[in-house]
């Protein structure tokens, strides 16, 4: 149970490989050329192309990694269907 002040979100260093890794390949020296080529590709559209691979990979990482940790629901009282419903009021 979350503690008064304290939010629902899970924290997992795990999670930090889903925020520096696209940051790391955006750092423009990194692809700012054209060699090597990759099957006539110059390197900056299969470096990206790359980059997706990457990021999916890291998701899937991430999500193994962190999936058996428990929610905790967030504070407040339990809500059914009726008081959610925004026409209920009208």
């Amino acid at each position: 149970m979350t503690q008064p002040g304290h939010s629902g979100i899970r924290w997992s260093s795990w999670n930090l490989l889903l925020l520096l890794l696209p940051l790391g390949l955006l750092i423009t020296p990194i692809f700012n050329r054209t060699g090597p080529e990759l099957f006539g590709m110059p390197f900056y559209y299969w470096f990206q192309l790359a980059g997706v691979a990457v990021g999916v990979l890291a998701t899937a990482i991430v999500f193994v990694m962190t999936k058996d940790k428990p929610t905790t629901p967030a504070p407040g009282p339990d809500r059914d269907v009726d008081t959610l419903d925004e026409g209920a009021g009208r």
